[in-house]
């Protein structure tokens, strides 16, 4: 399986620009998914809940609709962050587009700082949906923090998970490592880069530095920290599908549930 994830950084409030930006990236770019950073095609720091409802769409709008032909062009499916508009509510949303459209849409639970004056918190939980019959899961940014984000979708059955990132804090990409490894899938983690201040005194630098992991915890492909970059790897997802730690050990039968305070 041919994976791709594109880091770039999207200019605030300039959708054609940045959808401009993925279908140039993406133009001579075979690959069975590609995965792009959170609210990719609006930009970040929107200064009120009027300027995010001006720009966010519905799962089914023109954005993820164009989305949807460079799926095809890739000859894949990608993930793509993005301002889900549903009637007068906004969600933080990340979708897996296919040629033919939309397979899935994910929302993001844990919403980090200003978001929470923004955006409704996620209610859908953390589905897993299908793509080229691979079974994939969807994080968004800080969702990282949460280890029941990544074990959620494990137990949900996801090989892969795309992490569809804005990363501000310097932890996330070494956290990866451990996410990978304790529940034994592969972790796309795709951040953008940039910077954005269009609020006086909120400043945000965002770290670049996208990140593969196996689910032996190595690390597939990096990013660099502060330039546009296409990150490739190949990767057998199957690999996903094997718990075991030891012969004497897996780690998900071996979860210790009735000992456990959730």
């Amino acid at each position: 399986m041919n994976v791709a994830m594109l880091q770039f950084a999207p200019v605030f409030g300039e959708v054609q620009e940045n959808l401009r930006a993925i279908e140039e990236a993406c133009a001579d770019l075979p690959a069975d998914l590609v995965v792009l950073p959170e609210l990719c095609t609006t930009g970040y720091q929107f200064r009120d809940r009027k300027e995010l409802l001006e720009l966010a769409e519905p799962a089914g709008g023109p954005s993820i609709q164009r989305l949807s032909g460079v799926a095809a062009a890739c000859g894949g499916h990608l993930v793509a962050g993005f301002a889900e508009k549903e009637s007068d509510l906004v969600f933080n949303s990340a979708a897996l587009v296919g040629p033919e459209g939309v397979v899935g849409v994910y929302r993001k639970i844990h919403l980090f700082s200003e978001e929470k004056r923004l955006f409704e918190p996620g209610n859908r939980g953390f589905p897993v949906f299908r793509a080229g019959g691979i079974p994939i899961g969807i994080m968004i940014c800080f969702d990282w923090l949460f280890p029941e984000s990544a074990r959620s979708l494990a137990l949900g059955g996801a090989w892969v998970i795309a992490h569809a990132a804005n990363l501000v804090l310097p932890f996330c990409q070494d956290a990866l490592i451990t996410r990978a490894l304790e529940n034994r899938v592969f972790i796309m983690s795709c951040n953008r880069t940039g910077r954005e201040e269009r609020i006086a005194g909120k400043k945000y630098e965002f770290t670049g530095r996208s990140r593969m992991v196996g689910p032996d915890g190595k690390i597939l492909a990096d990013g660099p920290p502060d330039a546009p970059a296409v990150i490739t790897a190949e990767i057998d997802p199957r690999r996903a599908d094997d718990k075991k730690v030891t012969s004497l050990n897996h780690v998900i039968r071996d979860r210790r549930t009735d000992q456990y305070r959730l």
